[in-house]
């Protein structure tokens, strides 16, 4: 471990770890998924995901790396399981995907902040413009991805833990001053009303797999991020209090921006139920900031979109770090080379999602379902491809492999190393029931039904 470097403190895991799952899926896509999934409603499929699939995936992840000590797919061959390294490799493959979209999406997010902090609040009147504009946003998608290689180029404890230390407890910060600060305005009520009281006939099976996937993708489950980030971790650590710390931080972050969101939309007497995906964010909110007064507008628009800048610096610097801990475990390239190249490499291969935004008829309408009635741009089959299928099969075939392949006495083993009394317990007893028996049919079914109605258009519910 010593040569690979590792965390310094549970702290700096935890602060590590909760910073890998906290980012854009928190602050851009949560919101909008949430009014697209009816408001409350959606919520409350969202936290009883968290907890029921989503928290023993988590564990049996961290444990899997922590065991190893190596990167997601040197874990399985490590153990004596070479076949079941494909969990790794379709890991490393789901990471390089998001990673190449998410820092467009990001680079949006820091040229907002930009433009914004020069009161520039017509921007959001321009976003179609502005997202077309393939020079400026691959700028500022460079420079993202040039920051994000740097902070990882650094090491573990000097760069990851160190960055995520200081940006964490800011993004906080942040998020904490704008949700106070969105609940004093008028009308924001009838904002939090829709987003805290569920109406339970919006449940439906959509919006099910959809608040499913939100859960997988804010916590960077089923990709190998929190594989590689165990395998960083003391073996004298409590994996499950660790674990419990992440999630709570991250389903802290995702509600609290959901409050805050809906809170300000409401203020400005919006609808509520927009379907506009991105809009939430990149359309909506210069407007609403505009209407606070120049100089109050461009503090708070300008705060907000630094915080979802932080939030994805966050996260690419995990999605980063995946395939760069394969390099150096696997085939012993030095940590800067293996970076800069990997960031090089990523980059390209999101040109096409750059350009999926208007820039280019060809990507922007790249691909029309079976059943669909419209197309979908390059970026959104990448999402499709990774977030709405790769992870949820990463986190089934994660269940599957703990419960009946590794077995759940040696799962338990290894989490009874920092936690003694795990041995036993309740928390045992849930964990082995829910990872055995709840996580591979549900995902399984979820995978399934997901594949048939995205990219087949065969409606099964």
């Amino acid at each position: 471990m010593a040569g690979r470097g590792g965390f310094s403190s549970k702290f700096g895991f935890i602060a590590a770890a909760a910073g890998s799952a906290v980012g854009l899926g928190n602050i851009w896509q949560f919101p909008f998924k949430v009014s697209q999934g009816g408001g409350a409603a959606f919520v409350l499929m969202y936290v009883l995901f968290i907890f029921i699939l989503c928290f023993p995936i988590m564990i049996a992840e961290i444990a899997i790396g922590r065991k190893t000590q190596k990167n997601p797919v040197g874990a399985f061959v490590d153990m004596g399981f070479k076949k079941w390294s494909i969990i790794g490799i379709l890991g490393i493959i789901c990471g390089v995907l998001i990673l190449s979209f998410y820092n467009v999406v990001a680079g949006w997010a820091f040229g907002y902040f930009l433009e914004i902090s020069q009161g520039n609040f017509g921007i959001g009147k321009e976003f179609s413009a502005f997202t077309a504009d393939t020079t400026t946003v691959g700028i500022y998608s460079t420079m993202f991805m040039l920051a994000t290689a740097f902070i990882v180029s650094q090491g573990v404890s000097s760069g990851i833990e160190k960055a995520s230390k200081i940006l964490m407890p800011t993004l906080l910060f942040l998020l904490i001053g704008l949700v106070i600060y969105s609940l004093t305005l008028d009308g924001a009520m009838r904002g939090v009303e829709y987003y805290l009281i569920p109406d339970f006939s919006k449940i439906t099976f959509k919006v099910a797999y959809t608040a499913l996937g939100q859960g997988f993708f804010s916590l960077s489950l089923g990709m190998g991020a929190l594989i590689t980030y165990g395998s960083y971790v003391g073996k004298n650590d409590n994996m499950v209090s660790s674990a419990v710390m992440i999630m709570i931080a991250d389903m802290t972050i995702s509600l609290l921006s959901g409050l805050m969101m809906f809170a300000l939309i409401a203020s400005q007497g919006l609808d509520l139920n927009s379907k506009g995906g991105a809009g939430l964010i990149f359309t909506v909110l210069p407007g609403v900031f505009q209407n606070f007064g120049s100089v109050l507008g461009i503090i708070v628009g300008a705060a907000f979109f630094l915080l979802l800048s932080f939030a994805a610096l966050t996260s690419t610097v995990s999605l980063l770090e995946v395939p760069v801990a394969y390099l150096v475990d696997e085939y012993k390239i030095n940590r800067k080379l293996a970076v800069w190249g990997m960031a090089l490499l990523i980059f390209l291969v999101g040109i096409p999602s750059l350009y999926a935004n208007g820039g280019s008829d060809f990507f922007t309408n790249f691909i029309t379902y079976p059943g669909a009635d419209a197309s979908s741009s390059f970026m959104d089959f990448v999402g499709h491809v990774a977030n709405d299928t790769f992870l949820p099969l990463g986190g089934l075939l994660i269940s599957i492999f703990t419960a009946y392949v590794w077995k759940k006495h040696n799962f338990s083993a290894e989490i009874a190393q920092g936690n003694p009394t795990f041995v036993g317990s309740w928390q045992e007893k849930i964990i082995h029931f829910t990872i055995s028996y709840v996580c591979p049919s549900i995902l399984g079914t979820i995978f399934i039904l997901t594949v048939l109605d995205r990219f087949f258009g065969v409606k099964l519910i």
